[in-house]
């Protein structure tokens, strides 16, 4: 009985001191406002309810791992969110891991934002400062920047932008038919060297890509010149080593168990003007 009490003397201590050191981080900014609705607890560190864009709070987001702890003070039930984050060999991207599944089958690229238009997550990526290119994979997110731009800045709008996705229960596409992409699907009309160039980027190319937070699409192969055209997404688009990874891997691959293959060319994204401005006015 004396252990039980002492326990929740504790519990309520250790609840005040929450409470107070949460209302001295908003008594600067809002002296008469009360105590947040929700709480969110970064590594061991809990802070309040926030917006990334507030740079005085920036500092305290450095975690790879973000927990959201909603209506932690009113009692209500507790809901959990981890992301990850891991580096890409593409120092502009980054992949988001939320922790559940992202795409069911095969993967989604949006170069831009004119094409982010089909899918609510990705639209809201594109709405923030400095986001150039969104991909889909499996279980993770990829979010490609400009050189301008610092990730300390963007990571806690990413993060964000994923959180409120998650917890709104949206589908990820507006039209299910413009899900994934399906370039490696065999079809019948199919002429042997194709059906074997699909099912090599499926099986031995592909896999590896897509650890590097990105993707490699099929866009066809010419039989007079031996031509193979390929197109990299996600982090894998504008990657420094792209270039190395094309000729020198799949190309290599390619020619070798196809010797009617001579070669291997990228196809490279059609830009699109103001694409920023289009979704901003949506």
């Amino acid at each position: 009985m004396v252990m039980t009490i002492a326990r929740c003397r504790r519990r309520l201590l250790l609840d005040l001191r929450l409470l107070s050191s949460c209302s001295s981080l908003f008594s600067s900014s809002s002296p008469s406002s009360s105590f947040p609705h929700r709480c969110r607890t970064i590594a061991t560190t809990t802070i309040p309810s926030f917006s990334p864009r507030n740079p005085a709070l920036r500092p305290l987001i450095n975690s790879s791992i973000w927990t959201d702890l909603s209506y932690r003070i009113t009692g209500k039930q507790k809901r959990t969110m981890f992301i990850q984050t891991q580096s890409t060999p593409n120092p502009l991207s980054l992949m988001f891991y939320p922790g559940k599944p992202v795409m069911e089958i095969g993967s989604s690229d949006f170069p831009n934002a004119r094409t982010a238009m089909t899918s609510p997550l990705a639209k809201s990526l594109f709405a923030i400062d400095g986001v150039t290119r969104v991909f889909f994979g499996s279980d993770f997110i990829t979010v490609t920047k400009t050189d301008e731009m610092s990730w300390d800045f963007l990571k806690p709008e990413v993060f964000a932008a994923i959180m409120d996705f998650f917890s709104s229960g949206n589908p990820l596409f507006l039209d299910s038919n413009a899900a994934a992409s399906k370039d490696t699907a065999i079809h019948e009309d199919d002429s042997e060297i194709v059906a074997m160039i699909k099912e090599l980027l499926e099986t031995r190319i592909r896999p590896s890509v897509q650890d590097d937070g990105g993707d490699i699409v099929y866009r066809g192969y010419d039989p007079e010149s031996g031509i193979v055209k390929l197109q990299m997404q996600g982090a894998c688009s504008g990657c420094p080593s792209s270039s190395v990874t094309l000729k020198s891997g799949i190309e290599n691959m390619l020619m070798h168990y196809i010797p009617e293959i001579r070669g291997v060319e990228q196809e490279e994204d059609v830009e699109e003007d103001n694409d920023t401005d289009a979704i901003n006015s949506k």
